[in-house]
């Protein structure tokens, strides 16, 4: 438990402290120096220290400055989720129909909005970032003009691109990442949303899980990861695709559009649509 350390000194001794304070690790901070006055010093700690310890280092440090010891206070401090504050101070987001925000928002989403509650989290993914935008620009175009009974989520990070797809086209929905933080957490956001029931998270390796092969053929894919593994996995989004069905790709900067698109055509792949979102690229093919 992280813990703070506070005691007052003479400046002429900050020195002798700070230098055997320093085997606990701590941060030492102290207020302004004054040749007179008393000086308010703080030692941030990772861990509380044995109390024998350090009422030992202290005696030490005070007998070294020729310093009766001095009084100390050492309390704990409260485990802060830095992530999670830093996400209460950022505004609720809308991308087209799509409105995005945490629960610390307290207006309500506007009329014929469609709400996506995403709390702060470990994984990838609050809808912030251009790739999410774009692909949620892309789902919002493609409703109008097809419809979609089964979809997959590839990389599914806060799960913010499977919940919108249930929701556009309330259809079932398979959501898998590498990284089971990020399957948690997509679990969580699908409860959060009332959406557990159409959003299935699950751990898999790109396609190798046996779940997404027997989910599929798919009328959609969203994978919004990066430019080198959506190249590797031009032939597998094929293969799992349903013939018609539409892929939506991001992840990528401009710059690496051309090479994405090479090895998408290179499977008979045709482009449909793309979205530019400052230095990022969103592309939308279809089998």
């Amino acid at each position: 438990m992280t813990c703070c350390l506070t005691l007052t000194l003479p400046a002429a001794a900050l020195a002798i402290f700070e230098e055997a304070l320093a085997g606990f690790g701590g941060a030492f901070t102290n207020g302004p120096l004054e040749d007179t006055a008393p000086v308010a010093v703080e030692v941030y700690l990772a861990e509380a220290p044995d109390a024998g310890d350090l009422a030992a280092v202290i005696a030490a440090a005070a007998n070294a400055a020729e310093l009766p010891t001095p009084a100390y206070r050492l309390e704990p401090l409260p485990e802060i989720d830095w992530v999670a504050e830093s996400q209460k101070a950022l505004p609720a987001i809308e991308t087209g129909r799509f409105y995005l925000y945490g629960s610390h928002v307290d207006a309500p989403p506007p009329v014929g909005a469609i709400a996506l509650l995403v709390e702060a989290g470990s994984a990838f993914g609050t809808g912030r970032h251009e790739t999410t935008r774009g692909c949620l620009l892309a789902f919002e175009a493609l409703a109008k003009r097809q419809p979609i009974s089964r979809a997959l989520d590839m990389g599914c990070g806060s799960g913010v691109l499977a919940m919108a797809m249930a929701k556009l086209w309330n259809c079932p929905v398979l959501a898998v990442d590498n990284d089971p933080v990020s399957v948690r957490v997509t679990r969580e956001n699908a409860v959060l949303n009332t959406l557990h029931g159409r959003i299935r998270a699950l751990r898999s390796v790109g396609y190798s899980a046996a779940a997404v092969k027997r989910s599929g053929p798919y009328d959609l894919i969203a994978a919004n990861i990066l430019a080198p593994p959506l190249c590797a996995m031009a032939r597998d989004l094929y293969r799992h695709l349903a013939p018609g069905g539409r892929a939506v790709l991001s992840g990528l900067l401009v710059s690496q559009e051309q090479a994405v698109l090479a090895r998408h055509r290179d499977q008979g792949l045709k482009l449909e649509q793309r979205f530019h979102l400052a230095e990022w690229s969103t592309l939308v093919l279809r089998r």
